[in-house]
């Protein structure tokens, strides 16, 4: 849960240092740009709040690898729902007001976070599973998406803590049930295996078998 309330601080406080140039910039996310991103941001909080407070007494259904649906060809960005998210971000058109709603919002969300009981069950999207396991599972979503926000950004914009990297590997390797080359770069083993960038020649050798089954989209 520490983990968890550290990358999402990470990833706010990133965004709120952001100047409003780099809103119009594109993200890590296909078809979007670094505002459709944080609007994104703004429905995920939503999400934690809602099934933090969406209590469940049957036996959980999934744990924090297996809460995830895995597809192996990147979205296209014509999703409805993506297409929905664009069209929110431009109606904030003042890129403060969205990072006053993303504060706003996000901060309660953490707030929540902080205060569950990581044993208690909660119910989001049909699935059952602890507060533990959803927030473990948040922490590769965060992750990710810091790393689509700074994607494009001037290297001086700080990405994903290193200990929300490392955690999010960890979920991902589970998730793949094989583990990246130990040389590798967290934020590398991130962004090849969920199909973020496309792996080297040498890189694709490194993985063996494991290349044949890339990407990981999650979602």
């Amino acid at each position: 849960m520490d983990l968890f309330s550290r990358s999402w601080a990470a990833l706010r406080a990133t965004v709120a240092a952001l100047p409003e140039q780099a809103f119009a910039q594109p993200s890590g996310c296909t078809g979007w740009l670094v505002r459709d991103l944080v609007c994104h941001l703004v429905i995920d909080a939503q999400d934690v709040l809602i099934t933090l407070v969406t209590p469940a007494s049957a036996e959980p259904t999934v744990n924090a690898a297996t809460y995830w649906h895995v597809a192996h060809e990147p979205p296209t960005g014509e999703d409805p729902l993506d297409a929905l998210t664009v069209r929110l971000a431009a109606a904030y058109q003042d890129p403060a007001l969205l990072t006053f709603h993303l504060d706003d919002v996000g901060s309660a969300a953490g707030r929540a976070a902080e205060l569950a009981d990581p044993a208690a069950r909660v119910s989001t999207q049909e699935q059952i599973l602890t507060v533990g396991d959803y927030l473990t599972a948040y922490v590769l979503e965060w992750t990710l998406h810091h790393l689509d926000l700074v994607a494009h950004l001037p290297d001086e914009v700080p990405g994903p803590p290193a200990e929300g990297l490392a955690g999010a590997r960890a979920l991902l390797e589970e998730i793949a049930g094989a583990r990246f080359p130990a040389a590798w770069a967290d934020a590398d083993a991130l962004l090849v295996g969920t199909g973020r960038r496309t792996a080297t020649a040498r890189e694709r050798s490194e993985l063996g078998a494991l290349a044949a089954e890339l990407p990981f989209v999650i979602g």
